[in-house]
């Protein structure tokens, strides 16, 4: 996740520059810290005690709402951080990021253990 994240993010600074380039990390950093934090918080429960895996992943999800609703009214206020740009990447890597989650939720509760 993070590999491909911080890689696409190369590629738009350097076809698009400073300015997007800016926005554009902004707008991945949320969602990758987030899904790298809950994807090693869901692994190690599932090994550790797999019935608890469903509790956690909704405690996680009220906290990811109150988290991003904040982080996206932070962002959006910062002088260097544009709208449009930081919209798109935003929503881009969380639903990019949630899929790879969703495939990597699918393989260990398969049995497959971790990516």
């Amino acid at each position: 996740m993070a590999v491909a994240s911080v890689l696409s993010w190369l590629v738009v600074w350097l076809v698009f520059g400073r300015d997007i380039g800016v926005s554009t990390l902004a707008g991945m950093m949320a969602p990758l810290v987030v899904a790298l934090g809950s994807w090693v918080a869901i692994e190690r429960t599932y090994q550790r005690s797999p019935e608890r895996v469903t509790a956690l992943m909704i405690v996680a999800f009220a906290g990811k709402m109150v988290f991003f609703g904040a982080y996206v009214i932070v962002a959006l206020r910062l002088p260097s951080v544009r709208a449009v740009p930081f919209v798109v990447s935003f929503t881009s890597y969380f639903i990019g990021l949630h899929l790879i989650e969703a495939v990597w939720l699918r393989r260990l509760f398969a049995g497959g253990g971790h990516t």
